[in-house]
């Protein structure tokens, strides 16, 4: 079965919304404020164990020290999150990286500033899964031909990610029915038996395994060892006016990633300030890795596999988009 209600992000209508987004009276971008020294700029995040890091550095003081304030505000995925950036309802974003480089193939004038996460590379043992109920007769990817498989939003890294997992496995990826729902969402529709599979992450990948779900596979670790999955990134046009602030941004979250990376019991506490996961199922959670950089390499096979897919209109240029 033919892939249902692909959306796309055009340039067009994030584009007008762009021109449509002006400067407040104080000099400063809409969404963004300055007083005492102290710049506020909005982030939009996705509600995931991803995004710990920069609620992390906030507390931390990582970015007070360098005079800015966090806004945080929640989406769907990282597909929601771009138009959002670039209209300039966020100053800075969170997404994964096929969207970013959808958005660049379409002429989307978006720019990642900072890395965001990465693959554990081990199979079995990372932060995102396909998963299934317990008693699902579903044993491999290539058996979801024909079933109900959710992912967070269309047209980003996690179809890419269960259409590599179905063709590896000997599948036909087109034959698989994509449909969208909240990561938050899955556990309880897969439990209920409303989805036949999903490609979830953390936390939602503990409450899966909590009620007795199982992996089938780790479609991100099968892309690349060390896949960069996500970065955060700002529009080219606050950028180039506000250079001081993204440099500041950038300083602050490369201190918070790697803090995070080494205090694993203070991230998993950061989490309950913006998730319900209960603590048990919490201490279970398997954290993502927090490198200073993106890889390069990892990213051009995902590009690979998002062009063999028919995801952009043209291939993106990685020079234009990574830092």
């Amino acid at each position: 079965m033919r892939r249902r209600l692909l959306i796309g992000l055009t340039a067009a209508s994030v584009l007008t919304a762009a021109t449509a987004c002006g400067s407040s009276d104080s000099g400063e971008p809409d969404g963004a404020g300055s007083s005492g020294g102290t710049t506020t700029v909005t982030v939009g995040l996705i509600p995931i164990v991803d995004v710990a890091p920069l609620y992390l550095g906030q507390k931390k003081g990582f970015f007070s020290e360098r005079g800015l304030k966090l806004d945080f505000s929640s989406a769907q995925g990282g597909a929601a999150i771009v138009p959002g950036v670039v209209s300039g309802q966020f100053e800075f974003g969170f997404s994964n990286m096929t969207s970013l480089m959808i958005a660049r193939s379409s002429d989307v004038p978006v720019k990642a500033v900072a890395n965001g996460i990465a693959s554990t590379g081990v199979v079995g043992e990372d932060f995102e899964a396909l998963t299934v109920k317990g008693d699902s007769p579903i044993k491999s990817p290539k058996e979801l031909e024909g079933k109900k498989v959710a992912i967070n939003t269309l047209k980003n890294i996690n179809e890419t990610a269960v259409r590599a997992a179905v063709r590896k496995a000997g599948g036909d990826p087109d034959r698989v029915e994509l449909v969208e729902l909240a990561f938050d969402q899955m556990p309880a529709a897969l439990d209920g038996g409303r989805i036949d599979a999903a490609m979830v992450v953390e936390p939602a990948l503990a409450t899966i395994k909590s009620q007795g779900g199982r992996e089938i596979a780790s479609p991100m670790v099968d892309i690349a060892p060390k896949l960069t999955v996500a970065m955060y990134f700002t529009s080219t046009r606050y950028a180039q006016e506000n250079p001081e602030v993204v440099q500041k941004f950038q300083e602050a979250t490369a201190e918070s990633l790697a803090y995070a990376d080494s205090h694993p019991d203070e991230v998993r506490e950061i989490v309950t300030t913006y998730t319900r996961i209960p603590a048990d199922v919490l201490a279970k959670v398997t954290l993502p890795k927090w490198p200073a950089e993106p890889d390069r390499a990892a990213i051009e096979e995902l590009a690979r596999l998002g062009e063999a897919d028919g995801l952009f209109e043209q291939a993106p240029d990685l020079d234009e988009l990574l830092p």
